[in-house]
């Protein structure tokens, strides 16, 4: 991830026209090689937050929800890295063997993930084998609800996860 985006932080985003922005701006600061982990209940905006950044990386097809297919590539349309978007509690649920490079690597994907940016839905506690370092993102979608049951807004937090970086919660 280039060291312009932060590597920690909150943001309360208000519509998902909000998330897909952050999403952008995000993507714009992925590279080959990161790995995000997006972390939150249904319907809290992976899917919402993952078409954002694949606006900012720049890559072709509609982003839809991974659930049905467990994985999708979409290429780049301008040079950049392709983005792998999983549904990682899919990826390793039952039957799987756990080991989530294996299976990754079982749906015979075209992209070396060393080549991409792998966004992977429901991907806590799991996803983190596959690489040392990884971009945690938790959506919140019921502290604004609690406050306003009105309110469509979420609360984005993240770190940049990696055994070398210290005060990691």
């Amino acid at each position: 991830m280039r060291s312009d985006f932060p590597a920690r932080g909150t943001r309360r985003l208000d519509t998902a026209a909000d998330t897909r922005a952050f999403g952008e701006e995000l993507g714009r600061a992925l590279q080959a090689g990161d790995v995000v982990i997006l972390d939150g209940p249904l319907g809290a905006g992976k899917t919402t937050l993952t078409q954002g950044i694949a606006a900012g990386l720049g890559v072709r097809g509609r982003v839809t929800s991974p659930t049905f297919v467990i994985a999708r590539e979409h290429r780049s349309t301008v040079g950049g890295p392709t983005l792998v978007h999983v549904d990682a509690y899919r990826l390793l649920g039952e039957g799987s063997s756990g080991d989530p490079l294996g299976e990754l690597d079982a749906l015979d994907l075209d992209t070396e993930l060393l080549d991409a940016v792998v966004v992977a839905e429901w991907g806590g506690g799991l996803v983190e084998q596959i690489t040392e370092e990884y971009l945690f993102i938790h959506l919140d979608r019921e502290t604004a609800v609690r406050e306003d049951p009105d309110s469509e807004a979420r609360i984005f937090t993240w770190e940049l996860r990696s055994p070398g970086l210290p005060d990691q919660v």
